[in-house]
């Protein structure tokens, strides 16, 4: 099973399927989360892996705009616990580093251990990434901060671990496909809508849900392009789409909206 993700071979989105599909899967690295949407829909993979939102950042919105803008549907879920390391060339020291690279997350989560030691931080496209460049560039007064599995891939050496400020440290992802998921009876379904520009709209739509005990666990808006100050919201609710209240739910909510979009219902993981 091939399955495409948005980094390098060794970032937390290639740990996050070896930890959901085990040894099964083949990780396609993609340069963009665009990258990955395009590889599912062209049939070079099977399935693509996106980050969702993270603990301590909140959510990945160029996730959610694509799942808005294109065809495919969420199949599944898996949550990570994000372990930050400190990973320098062999034969480096930990005197010898200077400079820290990573993604600006990753640089952000660190920044207490950062700051204590003195260390510039340096903003990276991708965590695997950053390993990758000072392995390649042989640099020896720097050092990256990503997973352990990167160090593995690269052959370099973990200084330190786990450096991140706060250890409640996870990400979401979603798996994304061109297929639907059965009722399994512990799902959940990611949802999105705009409501008509008029006060009460957005309670009316929520009160569809409450009215019927179907408990929310997510709601989030995203403005509307070219009509600011309106916006789309996204939500989860605990159920499939072919469960009887939520198909009612659905239905009610279409009189009172002008938008509705399932992004997809899947087993939930909590």
């Amino acid at each position: 099973m091939k399955v495409a993700f948005q980094g390098e071979l060794g970032a937390y989105s290639e740990e996050a399927i070896i930890q959901h599909f085990g040894e099964k899967a083949q990780p396609v690295p993609r340069p963009y989360l665009k990258d990955v949407f395009d590889t599912v829909e062209n049939g070079e993979a099977d399935l693509g892996l996106v980050p969702a939102e993270n603990s301590l950042e909140g959510s990945i919105v160029r996730t959610f705009d694509l799942l808005l803008e294109r065809g495919l549907k969420i199949q599944g879920e898996t949550v990570l616990r994000v372990i930050h390391c400190l990973i320098a060339n062999k034969g480096a020291t930990l005197g010898d580093v200077k400079r820290v690279y990573s993604h600006p997350q990753a640089l952000g989560q660190c920044r207490a251990y950062l700051d204590g030691h003195g260390l510039e931080a340096v903003s990276w496209y991708d965590t695997a990434g950053s390993v990758k460049m000072i392995r390649d560039e042989g640099l020896r007064d720097a050092a990256a901060i990503a997973s352990a599995r990167a160090a593995e891939v690269y052959d370099m050496v973990v200084f330190a671990r786990e450096l991140e400020t706060d250890n409640e440290n996870y990400t979401r992802f979603f798996v994304i496909g061109d297929g639907v998921t059965d009722l399994t009876g512990n799902d959940k379904s990611t949802v999105a809508y705009s409501v008509h520009h008029r006060p009460g709209t957005l309670l009316e739509s929520l009160r569809t849900f409450a009215s019927r005990s179907l408990n929310l666990t997510k709601i989030e808006s995203r403005p509307i392009p070219g009509r600011p100050w309106e916006y789309t919201f996204f939500i989860d609710i605990e159920a499939h789409r072919d469960e009887p209240l939520m198909r009612e739910a659905l239905e009610e909510l279409r009189e009172s909206t002008n938008f509705i979009k399932i992004l997809g219902s899947y087993p939930r993981i909590q």
